[in-house]
């Protein structure tokens, strides 16, 4: 297969970009490096997309191995043919290779097999020719009882079997069969007797196209039934297909042809369709899961990419009851500076008490601001500290952090390491402090599991998801950028080219002496040339060569020294921030001949101006701060149609929750987020926006806020307003109608039949 052009077709990449972006991944790039230091060989093609097109890569190798092995197998059995060549060349996908493999794989003892053994298979092919030649005659012929062929009902059933183990093993068939299935019918359930039944009562009595039925309601179905609340199938209209297959295998009604149509409509129902409601099933999930994981990726994006609260001392507070809220205060790096245990939440309510050490805390660090997690008695400890905040009239603020994680971080290996003298709620109490200092130098330290966004994520294949959240960290931490001497271990290690061995190398490194320039990671052991090129540029060194503490790799620094030359500049007018005017310059002169002047192309040309503008920039300074809170609200003082300010939290495929300062998340379902048509809500949403939304209910025994969106002004100046007229809402309503309506004429059986016939040329 011609990877290149296949996949310059899917990506709509040119060709030769198309295969210099394999070239460089079967070269051991790094798919950060790639899309930020190879532009002009990719076409600028951004990491996200580098990964899908690495991940399809990946699926087409494989894909020609199996194909490779079918071919070896088969051949090996002597018989192999042009067609099935033909076909195996001809196949996009590991379903419709295996589809061909199914008549020659090994397979268990089936009921056809052992009629083969009895010697049936001339029988099968007699009446597969459907003459008008007595049957019965012919059957006598393979009467043996030392075969177990007592009689000719006997010899008759075998050979029926064999035709309908030949029938189910059509590759064509299947191929159209599955197609069909999956275009008409139905995912069903029924509710179960169990104790955990009543989490599933909205399926008591469900049935939804296969075709149309949403990704997370695919995972509560298999999770319902896996938790043997539910009993799950796939519906269609078992006639119809039968039907369609005899239309294929049936010539006549002869004494043959009847045994063939029984033959066809026994291979449909005992081995064609449970083993294709198997695949579709395992094809709906194996879908839902890849959409679950890409809203993962979606929320876990820009919660990595939190802006830090910078230059701020901050007191950490991990809420609890009994044990009471560990405390620990860090400084504006995320050291720890002291500890504490108070008891402002029941049972012991020792809030004075509390509020006298936490002040004291305070006063002797300069605190400015509280991190409060959002676990267990959250909410009491938020009043705690804003009643606290209110009566000491100090210039404090809090916000509450998603905590999710910080039990497991406290509880690792990693934790004890980096805090060996430390209890883990204690742990827990730092982590929380530094996630709102620095979320995604905390935040990397946990398993991507345990952060708590997006949904089902524990019933994802682990392996998958641990690859494609494992990239999405990575290209995170690779975009902001790691101080080489002050990065954790943790955080090294996700730098392109590093690993957890030479993160710990580099740390051991720098205790001896810092780094001063990036040649100095040579230095450093099992750190050699390839992973020096692969991770130098996204490695920031703070006081030495200006172009250290940027995101230019060294391989431009000779461009960058031309590039100043033609422009009348120094490094020195770079660190001062005296090239203001640097684009205008380069504008002046044209982008295509500077840049052929530095040995460069325009895509780095554009990069290399864009680091020398700001050196040591952070990419998050320019993202809207966290939302910082002196005093809170309760679920009781929400009234329908308040107005209120909140922050997304997590975004599903139903909808986004936001945190609007009353300790519960509300919901704005995909219906309220906006009255234009939004075919997703991470289309217009994405963790940490701020956004404007309306209460349009509360639920105080169940403590759910719903909010509508709608009128509200969305983020990046999305204004949206209601543009619908109760008569466009009627006519979709009935073009909606029409469209299911021209569906069911689409689904009628003489189409199937059509197809069958057309795919078989008869």
């Amino acid at each position: 297969m011609d990877y290149a052009l296949k996949l310059s077709k899917e990506f709509n990449v040119r060709a030769d970009h198309s295969a210099n972006i394999i070239s460089l991944i079967d070269e051991g790039n790094t798919i950060p490096f790639i899309a930020r230091y190879r532009k002009e060989m990719t076409g600028s093609c951004d990491d996200q997309v580098l990964r899908e097109f690495n991940d399809r890569l990946k699926y087409l190798r494989n894909l020609d191995k199996r194909k490779q092995e079918i071919v070896d197998s088969i051949t090996e059995q002597g018989k192999m043919t042009d067609e099935i060549a033909f076909a195996l060349v001809k196949a996009e996908t590991l379903t419709e290779a295996e589809d061909i493999y199914r008549p020659y794989k090994q397979k268990r003892k089936t009921r056809a097999s052992v009629a083969v053994e009895k010697g049936l298979a001339p029988l099968a092919d007699f009446i597969l020719e459907q003459t008008d030649l007595s049957v019965n005659e012919k059957a006598k012929e393979f009467i043996d009882a030392e075969k177990g062929v007592e009689n000719v009902e006997q010899a008759i059933a075998g050979a029926s079997d064999i035709i309908a183990e030949k029938v189910s093993d059509d590759a064509e068939l299947r191929k159209v069969l599955r197609k069909k299935i999956t275009e008409v019918g139905e995912l069903t359930c029924k509710l179960l007797e169990n104790e955990n039944a009543k989490t599933y009562d909205m399926y008591a009595e469900y049935s939804e196209k296969i075709s149309k039925i949403p990704s997370h309601r695919i995972l509560a179905v298999n999770r319902g039934e896996k938790e043997e609340c539910l009993k799950v199938g796939v519906s269609v209209n078992t006639e119809e297909f039968v039907d369609a297959i005899c239309a294929v295998y049936v010539k006549n009604d002869s004494e043959s042809g009847q045994i063939v149509k029984n033959a066809c409509a026994d291979a449909y129902s005992r081995l064609i369709f449970p083993s294709i409601e198997r695949e579709v099933r395992s094809d709906l999930t194996e879908k839902a899961s890849e959409q679950a994981i890409k809203m993962f990726e979606v929320n876990l994006r820009p919660l990595l990419l939190q802006p830090p609260l910078k230059g701020k001392i901050i007191l950490g507070l991990d809420p609890a009851y009994r044990t009471g809220c560990k405390i620990a205060v860090v400084d504006s790096e995320g050291n720890v500076l002291d500890t504490a245990v108070v008891f402002p939440t029941p049972p012991q309510n020792k809030i004075e008490e509390a509020q006298a050490i936490l002040l004291k805390l305070i006063e002797k660090h300069n605190v400015s601001v509280i991190s409060i997690g959002n676990g267990t008695a959250s909410k009491e400890s938020e009043i705690f500290v804003a009643n606290m905040i209110k009566e000491s009239g100090k210039d404090l603020s809090y916000a509450v952090v998603n905590e999710a994680g910080a039990s497991v971080y406290s509880a690792s290996k990693l934790g004890a390491e980096e805090f060996p003298d430390y209890e883990p709620a204690q742990r827990s109490a730092v982590s929380i402090a530094r996630r709102l200092q620095d979320p995604l130098a905390e935040l990397i330290k946990i398993d991507v599991k345990s952060i708590g966004v997006g949904q089902y994520q524990h019933d994802m294949p682990e392996k998958r998801l641990e690859e494609v959240l494992g990239g999405v960290v990575e290209d995170c931490v690779n975009s902001v950028g790691v101080d080489l001497n002050t990065a954790s271990q943790s955080l090294l290690s996700y730098v392109a080219g590093l690993n957890k061995g030479i993160a710990k190398e580099i740390t051991e490194y720098r205790k001896k002496t810092p780094f001063i320039c990036r040649e100095d990671l040579l230095k450093v052991k099992k750190l050699g040339a390839k992973a020096f090129e692969q991770c130098a540029g996204f490695l920031r060194i703070v006081g030495g060569n200006v172009l250290d503490n940027t995101g230019v790799h060294p391989e431009s620094y000779p461009a960058v020294e031309k590039l100043l030359k033609a422009v009348e500049y120094s490094l020195d007018d770079v660190a001062n921030g005296k090239i203001g005017d640097l684009l205008a310059k380069i504008e002046e002169k044209g982008w295509e001949k500077t840049a052929e002047e530095c040995g460069v192309g325009v895509p780095t040309l554009k990069d290399i101006s864009a680091e020398l503008l700001k050196p040591g920039r952070d990419i998050r300074d320019s993202l809207p701060k966290p939302i910082l809170r002196s005093d809170l609200m309760d679920l009781s003082d929400l009234k329908e149609g308040m107005e209120i300010n909140g922050t997304v939290r997590n975004v599903i495929d139903f909808g986004v929750f936001v945190d609007i300062g009353v300790h519960q998340d509300g919901l704005v379902h995909i219906s309220q987020i906006s009255d234009n048509y939004i075919k997703h809500p991470s289309d217009v949403l994405k963790v940490g926006d701020l956004v404007k939304v309306k209460v349009l209910g509360v639920d105080t025994v169940k403590k759910k806020i719903s909010l509508t969106m709608k009128t509200a002004d969305l983020p990046n100046g999305i204004a949206v307003a209601n543009q619908k007229t109760d008569r466009e809402r009627k006519q979709g309503r009935m073009n909606a109608e029409k469209k299911r309506e021209h569906e069911k004429k689409q689904m009628s059986n003489e189409d199937m039949v059509a197809l069958l016939m057309k795919k078989f040329g008869r």
